[in-house]
């Protein structure tokens, strides 16, 4: 192996990942939607963890809005999370993009 990383190099960097991606189930990334009607809580995993709606926000006679606010809140909530985990991911990569971890 003229020049890679040896295997207790790459053992370390498995270590690493591993304990990133615990860390990273645990914490939590919050998005709102419609001025705070709709909240979703995700985990640095992207595993939507609460979704909270405003009994206000709840009109029958209009899902199509509350819809709308649930997608868009979600979408925060992921956008943040893959921002959380490629921070948390940069300090093994050196700030590289590899392309299956993230």
């Amino acid at each position: 192996m003229m020049g890679g990383p040896s295997a207790k190099a790459m053992r370390q960097m498995q270590e690493q990942l591993a304990k990133i991606q615990e860390q990273l189930a645990s914490e939590t990334v919050e998005a709102t939607a419609g001025g705070g009607a709709v909240r979703v809580v995700m985990t640095g995993q992207q595993q939507v963890k609460e979704v909270v709606l405003d009994p206000a926000a709840v009109d029958p006679e209009d899902l199509e809005i509350l819809q709308d606010m649930i997608v868009a809140a979600v979408n925060e909530a992921m956008t943040r999370s893959q921002e959380l985990a490629a921070k948390r991911l940069s300090v093994l990569t050196g700030g590289l993009k590899i392309p299956g971890l993230f």
